[in-house]
């Protein structure tokens, strides 16, 4: 990482619109006028409701999808115009956990397949900093994640939901992000492994010095991980602060509602 990337912003977002087409009908604004600045090493949480366009805003921030208009940087570097082949910056440096486990891993494929994957791509071979020795690199991330070492021998169907997102993260680790993106990991898994996916999220992204983006319904969730929220409702910031002011004195009324709807999990 160049002098420059470890003091300038990780992502700057400047007045970010996504509007989707509806056949037949309005179009549909996913996100309005968006500005967003993420310091390195920040932990920040986007919280709210179905629909309030938290999922497009990660989707953009991760070359997944394209804003209508406005502008997103990482490290300075305009990202919102790139074509694929050019985006090999990003990708070795953004990594995404998805809210499933069951659909975002490939059946047929071995557990150290699957994690060894992202080392693969021809967008990432060029890179210096992308680890090497797959089967180093494999036994290192599987046992941060807390499975065992020959896990890379097994297929995803043999392991229960909370180890499937174990695996999951692994991959998201292996090519040594930069940034993770975490969409709902926790919301599809038993109530009794949601806190220990969190705290194990909670302990690599310092054991691995990450930034994270962590996506969530649960402002409560939230609360755990993260040291900051962005509070999302029709596509529009509603509030957005230090996760503990935001908790404890709530300015918009919307984010006082989602902090009295939600149920209480021990975390611990």
């Amino acid at each position: 990482m160049t002098e420059q990337e470890m003091t300038e912003p990780v992502y700057v977002l400047e007045n970010v619109r996504r509007v989707f087409d509806a056949s037949g009908r309005s179009p549909v604004v996913a996100v309005d006028n968006l500005s967003l600045t993420l310091e390195k090493g920040a932990r920040l949480g986007i919280v709210g409701e179905s629909g309030s366009g938290k999922s497009t805003l990660i989707r953009m921030m991760a070359a997944l999808d394209r804003p209508t208009s406005g502008t997103i940087r990482f490290h300075g570097r305009p990202i919102e115009g790139l074509p694929e082949r050019r985006l090999g910056f990003l990708r070795a440096k953004v990594q995404m956990v998805f809210q499933d486990p069951r659909s975002s891993l490939n059946p047929r494929m071995t557990v150290g397949d699957i994690i060894c994957e992202p080392l693969r791509s021809r967008l990432l071979r060029t890179r210096s900093d992308i680890p090497t020795d797959r089967g180093a690199r494999l036994a290192k991330v599987l046992d941060a994640v807390g499975l065992p070492a020959d896990s890379g021998k097994r297929y995803p169907h043999e392991f229960s939901g909370g180890q499937r997102q174990r695996i999951a993260i692994a991959r998201a680790l292996a090519p040594s992000p930069e940034v993770l993106i975490a969409d709902e990991p926790v919301s599809a898994l038993d109530v009794s492994v949601r806190a220990q996916v969190l705290n194990l999220l909670d302990h690599l992204v310092d054991d691995f010095g990450l930034t994270l983006v962590f996506v969530s319904h649960d402002l409560m969730v939230v609360r755990h991980i993260c040291n900051e929220v962005l509070v999302m409702r029709r596509g529009k910031v509603e509030e957005a602060g230090p996760t503990e002011h935001v908790y404890a004195a709530p300015a918009a009324a919307y984010t006082a509602e989602l902090l009295a709807a939600v149920p209480r999990i021990r975390l611990d």
